[in-house]
């Protein structure tokens, strides 16, 4: 059973979280106390900066950067960045442009001379920037599974994706692409005869002096680099190993949030581009992900506190084997809110935009205690009767929240200590809480199975795959267990005609399209910024997806026309109109 639940399309679901207000307190001190509330209750391990008007308010550490040596994050800890990375890839790119080395229309095949010519002569290094070139992103899961711990060259690693048929056309659309940006490493050593670590370095790096930032590589030792982990049931583990060949330009830097503020302050003060290269840094080039893509950043509007009201920024976030980050500046007043976390998953995001809350003097969020961790510590010291008594007593408790994943991993823990009945017990809570996820059912069914209560073990698996077909694991147990699954691996078709009625734009939220195509006979979906996936259909108006776990229903008027779409994932639905 699925331990976690990955969103595929971007949704924002708010948390229903403590308000407050400025009262006595300073912004410095209201803003530690927002980011350890979010390190009492796991939420938060790393370093963060905040800065307004150009100068800090306050900067620190929370949690550990070494737990095998309780060594604590501070804010001199040097963390991996992921995919802050491309806004120095583009900025490096960009100083070529402005020396005449680059030329931002110029095909990639001028300075790749070895790369097809198929491709290499309609993709534009402008393309690449934006994410709008059409190259097949090699961060797939199957990378992660046999690629991602072997060591590369940046020529030998381009050749893995160079020859792939191209996503779109050219300049067609946004889809991000982590294969773009490896490309244009590639390039920056092919103009300057450096490698990229050098580049970066000389261009970058040492003339602003940041000397606590480079490219991480593994075998260099590091003073006060952070080691990143895994947030699991039982407490963390060492996050996987990841070759840093591989994230490259993309993905591969390491920097403390002191040096990131002296990056923003050279960005806030022109010292590397000039005027002209500094708007198309920050231009709205191509929507995506609710906002515009410009070159290596994010531009458009953040949510301030828990209001409605939002600002301009300039963001951009990164999230790497044990490691996520985020960096959102604030031009109307100088302000920068920088957070690294060495634990994976954390929700820097929301954070941000509670801190911007502080910033600006709104109301904003606390956070609010896991239920689930305390419903496990009651099973794990009690009986089954305490912790669903804990339940009782905190679900309609302000300062605490149900998180479906965490149930069902703190379920998970149970259930391994031998505990069924409490396991039991707490999948029922996320049956009765999140009963449109499919995974509630299954992981209920896993501990039936393991009770040896077959009959429901059955049914709950028919359950969970009748609501995600593409959970053939329910199919397996099933039959494991003797039962009859004739019923389960019938094809399911659907007239074209019908399928051709679903193809369109429906609109899930402002500026987040899910665009249906068919390309043959093959239904696929595409929510903005992401990539497009195979659907498969369950019944004429139903479909699901085999990578992830998400389902689609159209609804269709008298005439059987497509009007609306319903995406249930997560425990959520989120339905759109068709716009086109």
């Amino acid at each position: 059973m699925k331990l976690n639940l990955k969103l595929f399309f971007v949704a924002a679901f708010a948390l229903l979280l403590f308000t407050h207000s400025a009262q006595a307190q300073t912004k410095a001190e209201r803003i530690d106390a927002l980011v350890e509330k979010y390190g009492e209750y796991g939420k938060f391990n790393g370093s963060y900066l905040v800065a307004q008007d150009g100068k800090v308010l306050t900067k620190g550490g929370i949690g550990l950067a070494n737990m095998e040596w309780q060594m604590p994050n501070t804010a001199d800890t040097k963390h991996r960045l992921g995919s802050i990375t491309k806004q120095f890839t583009a900025m490096l790119i960009l100083q070529l442009v402005q020396e005449g080395k680059v030329a931002l229309d110029a095909p990639i095949a001028t300075y790749l001379p070895d790369y097809p010519k198929k491709t290499g002569d309609i993709i534009t290094v402008h393309h690449l920037l934006t994410h709008t070139g059409g190259v097949p992103n090699y961060t797939t899961p199957l990378f992660f599974a046999e690629q991602s711990r072997d060591d590369y060259t940046p020529d030998d690693f381009v050749k893995v994706f160079a020859e792939k048929e191209l996503d779109f056309a050219p300049g067609e659309k946004f889809n991000y692409s982590n294969s773009g940006y490896f490309l244009l490493g590639v390039i920056i050593e092919k103009v300057t005869s450096m490698t990229y670590e050098e580049a970066l370095q000389t261009m970058v790096l040492q003339p602003l002096g940041m000397k606590n930032s480079g490219y991480d590589n593994y075998e260099d030792i590091l003073e006060k680099r952070a080691t990143g982990y895994e947030k699991t049931g039982e407490g963390y583990k060492t996050a996987d190993y990841l070759s840093m060949t591989l994230p490259y330009s993309a993905g591969s830097m390491y920097a403390t949030v002191e040096d990131l503020f002296t990056w923003d302050r050279a960005l806030a003060t022109g010292k590397l581009l000039d005027e002209k290269m500094q708007k198309l840094y920050y231009a709205p080039h191509v929507e995506a992900l609710g906002m515009h893509y410009a070159y290596g950043w994010l531009v458009g509007e953040n949510t301030v506190g828990n209001t409605e009201e939002t600002v301009s920024v300039i963001a951009h976030s990164g999230g790497i084997n044990g490691f996520n980050t985020n960096l959102t500046r604030y031009p109307h007043d100088q302000s920068v809110i920088i957070l690294l976390n060495n634990t994976g998953g954390a929700p820097l995001q929301k954070m941000t935009e509670q801190i911007s809350g502080i910033l600006e003097g709104k109301t904003y969020d606390m956070p609010r205690a896991s239920i689930a961790a305390e419903v496990k510590k009651a099973m794990q010291n009690g009986t089954k009767a305490d912790g669903l008594a804990v339940y009782e007593k905190l679900k309609n408790d302000a300062g605490y929240e149900l998180d479906e994943d965490e149930m069902n991993a703190a379920g998970y823990v149970v259930l391994r200590e031998g505990n069924t009945e409490g396991a039991l017990a707490m999948f029922k809570i996320n049956m009765q809480e999140f009963p449109k996820s499919s995974n509630v059912y299954d992981s209920y069914a896993e501990a039936q199975m393991k009770n040896g209560n077959e009959a429901e073990a059955i049914k709950n698996y028919r359950k969970s795959y009748a609501m995600n077909p593409a959970n053939m694991n329910a199919v397996e147990m099933i039959k494991k267990m003797g039962g009859d699954t004739s019923d389960l691996e019938k094809e399911i078709t659907v007239d074209a005609a019908i399928l051709e009625s679903y193809v369109g734009k429906y609109e899930l939220a402002p500026s987040f399209i899910l665009t249906v195509t068919k390309e043959g006979k093959q239904m696929k979906a595409q929510a903005t910024g992401q990539p497009a996936f195979d659907i498969f259909p369950s019944s004429d108006t139903e479909f699901y997806l085999t990578a992830v776990e998400a389902r689609l229903v159209f609804k269709v008027n008298e005439k059987g026309e497509a009007e609306r779409v319903i995406l249930l994932q997560g425990g959520q639905e989120i339905e759109g109109e068709k716009v086109e």
